[in-house]
């Protein structure tokens, strides 16, 4: 496809390098001089220098033969006018990234946009996923729900450690699961039987939502009640983790900006809002930071949010969940002691790229911190992986088969003899360079 995509910005920068690790086409415009040079150095394509709502730049990047329009920028008024000048000009999907509320709360196709994506919502909600499931570092969804991929840190609890997965697997007839993948030392290893899981290990499990109590159980991640919870930062982040989350917890949120201070204890119903630094560990500790169940840091800054996680550990939270900007820090989250970690420009890239790839996937997602991704791809009548049985179709490296869900809503993990049928849904988990070789079997 040939793709536009207007702001090289943290969002726009990785959005385009997903893009063209597909095979697409793409064109990026930004106004400023700095930001378009490190786009050149750094992605294969085109990168032209100006504004997307100039009717001449958009013609230098071809707007009359493109697929797709994704407007990223900063500025909701550009985004939404340079969508609108795109689909005047015949593009078939237009993409826009909007902060305000306002423009949220209209029809988006009354602006010429076909998806409105709202980091600060996107980012908010992934947090109060993770609150929900305590005991999980990464937490999604597919199939309405029936279907968990959690993310989990094996601690002394887990016993089974230095057993092969195909042992494992004898242990585990009872559950309806499957390891996805293991994160080893910063590595992503998507496991074979005789692999086993070390001390140390992080573990990615795909099962049915019938057997995820039973699942983190086994791996020694009970549930933990969370009654009360800590949030640093309230930007639009913080107010909407808290306004979800006060409903039926108990939360303090802090907030160094006075003015954004008195905004909250304002639009907030129960949660306490206290006014002051968060890097303060008097204030914390005045604030019984030591009692909370959680502490979340999503504050605008980086490392400020990073170094309080890393306080809240060694005041012994029983868990951290940490909000990143930066792509690169997602890597270094175990080294620190951070429990979860939330990145804003990934969770909105994939929100970006599931919605380009929904006439080829139900779903997909890239792994906070993994070098994989997850498709939910729908079987075609007459694919190639419908001919055979699964161990006799020749697979690519680094990918394994998650789970089928079949046309009569029946959930299954399958196996070497697992026949794939037009129709099913199969979920599959890779690393980056094999989407050609997945499409082709699909």
């Amino acid at each position: 496809m040939n793709i536009i995509i207007v702001g090289a910005g943290d969002i726009g920068f990785h959005l385009c390098s997903k893009l063209i690790q597909d095979n697409n086409n793409c064109t990026i415009i930004e106004l400023n001089s700095a930001i378009a040079q490190k786009a050149r150095e750094h992605l294969d394509c085109n990168v032209i220098e100006g504004s997307a709502t100039s009717i001449k730049i958009l013609q230098r990047a071809s707007i009359d033969t493109t697929d797709v329009f994704v407007a990223v920028t900063q500025n909701d008024e550009l985004n939404v006018v340079a969508c609108m000048i795109a689909k005047k000009h015949g593009v078939a999907t237009t993409i826009a990234r909007i902060r305000n509320q306002e423009y949220i709360s209209i029809k988006s196709t009354d602006y010429g946009v076909d998806l409105i994506v709202h980091p600060e919502k996107e980012a908010a909600d992934a947090i109060v996923h993770l609150v929900r499931q305590s005991s999980a570092t990464d937490y999604y969804e597919l199939e309405g729900g029936q279907i968990k991929i959690v993310g989990i840190r094996l601690g002394e609890e887990f016993e089974y450690f230095n057993v092969s997965l195909f042992q494992l697997g004898r242990l585990m007839t009872h559950l309806s699961l499957r390891i996805l993948a293991i994160k080893r030392n910063e590595r992503t290893i998507i496991p074979k039987g005789d692999d086993e899981i070390i001390r140390g290990d992080q573990i990615y499990i795909i099962c049915s939502n019938n057997h995820l109590k039973d699942a983190l159980n086994f791996f020694g991640r009970q549930n933990a009640k969370v009654d009360k919870v800590m949030i640093l930062g309230g930007g639009l982040i913080g107010q909407y983790v808290a306004s979800e989350l006060e409903k039926k917890i108990s939360v303090r949120i802090i907030e160094s900006d006075e003015r954004k201070a008195n905004l909250l204890a304002d639009n907030l119903n129960k949660s306490l809002v206290i006014h002051g630094n968060g890097t303060d560990i008097e204030l914390l500790l005045s604030e019984d930071l030591t009692d909370m169940d959680e502490f979340i840091a999503c504050s605008g800054d980086d490392e400020t949010n990073i170094i309080t996680s890393m306080l809240a550990s060694q005041m012994n939270i029983k868990r951290r969940i940490t909000m990143v900007k930066n792509i690169d820090y997602l890597k270094m989250s175990s080294a620190v002691g951070i429990d979860s970690i939330i990145c804003k420009p990934l969770i909105t890239v994939n929100t970006i790229l599931k919605f380009i790839r929904r006439k080829k996937n139900a779903s997909f997602a890239s792994i906070y911190g993994l070098d994989a991704v997850l498709m939910e791809l729908e079987v075609k009548q007459n694919s190639k992986i419908t001919k055979k049985s699964l161990s006799e179709i020749h697979l690519p490296e680094n990918l394994i088969f998650g789970a089928v869900f079949k046309r009569n809503n029946k959930f299954e993990i399958p196996t070497g003899s697992t026949q794939i049928e037009s129709g099913d849904k199969v979920v599959v988990f890779h690393l980056p360079g094999n989407i050609k070789e997945i499409e082709k079997l699909f």
